[in-house]
């Protein structure tokens, strides 16, 4: 037996007067709410009072510098705070500096003298005087330079001179001294190739006047001066040796005089570190053998002052 209508409404609890205290909340149309059916899947929350939220922080969204720049397509963002452009360094700027090798305007006047007596064993010859050589009129003045040191050493001089015995050397040993530049510097990397060219003829007829039996060149950079001015070039590197040269390129011929002999000595200076002590004393030593047997040959005895 098939219920009616009425008999299913009346075994059924009557809805609307469940949901009678939340018609007026919820406006719900009966006739779309199947006669209030639907009110029983409405949730309704007990009335609490509510209670304050912490507000979330605002987030920030930046386009990321990095990706913008290298994605030719679409830039991606990130949620961090992005680090500031890094600036570039400032390019420092180089002062400019005059030319290492550039004469100065206003030499400084040098107190050194030539003490080339005639008819010497020897005649040493220098680059030019130092700062401290030029002031005390004493040649290689600074306590640094081994020239005074070597000379005793090789058996030159006998016993280590202070550069006040300048002027000693000849009487003493037939030893001289002279430069090919007179102007003194700091150091001799401060001549010019022109400067040091000029003095070559100079030196030349000093030679030629007073007749040196033979010149001991103080230093590499003379004689690459000496053989710029003859030959008209640069020597070359298998062209140089430390050491006696050729009977041609001796110096100061003229008058039916064959010049003086050449020995390429050394530098002596301390700021040429280029090659160790062991190895410029082993070239004084050649220089000194000879000047012993020369004096030996004249008689002459060294360490005993003669009168010129």
């Amino acid at each position: 037996m098939i219920p009616s209508d009425n008999s299913t409404q009346s075994s059924l609890p009557d809805m609307d007067d469940a949901n009678n205290n939340h018609d007026d909340e919820h406006d719900v149309n009966r006739t779309r709410s199947f006669n209030g059916r639907l009110g029983r899947f409405l949730y309704y929350t007990p009335d609490t009072p509510s209670t304050p939220t912490t507000p979330i922080p605002r987030q920030i969204i930046t386009r990321s510098i990095s990706s913008s720049r290298h994605s030719s397509t679409t830039p991606s963002t990130t949620s961090s705070v992005s680090s500031p452009r890094p600036r570039a360094k400032p390019t420092k700027r180089r002062r400019r500096t005059h030319e290492a090798n550039a004469p100065s305007t206003a030499p400084i006047p040098s107190r050194l003298r030539d003490s080339i007596p005639p008819n010497l064993i020897l005649l040493l010859i220098g680059v030019n005087p130092g700062l401290m050589t030029g002031s005390t009129g004493y040649a290689y003045a600074h306590p640094s330079n081994l020239f005074w040191k070597l000379l005793y050493s090789s058996g030159i001089t006998t016993r280590r001179h202070a550069p006040s015995d300048t002027y000693k050397l000849p009487a003493l040993y037939s030893v001289g001294n002279t430069n090919i530049v007179e102007r003194p510097t700091r150091d001799a990397s401060m001549l010019s190739k022109a400067e040091m060219d000029a003095g070559v003829a100079v030196l030349e007829a000093k030679i030629e006047r007073q007749r040196p039996e033979a010149v001991g060149l103080v230093g590499k950079s003379i004689w690459e001066s000496i053989w710029r001015v003859r030959h008209g070039r640069a020597i070359k590197k298998d062209e140089f040796r430390y050491g006696w040269q050729e009977e041609c390129e001796n110096m100061g011929c003229g008058d039916g005089w064959s010049g003086a002999r050449v020995f390429v000595a050394t530098t002596t200076s301390g700021l040429a570190a280029t090659m160790s002590l062991q190895e410029k004393q082993e070239v004084w030593n050649e220089l000194g053998e000879w000047v012993q047997r020369r004096r030996e040959e004249r008689g002459f005895v060294p360490g005993v002052a003669v009168e010129s």
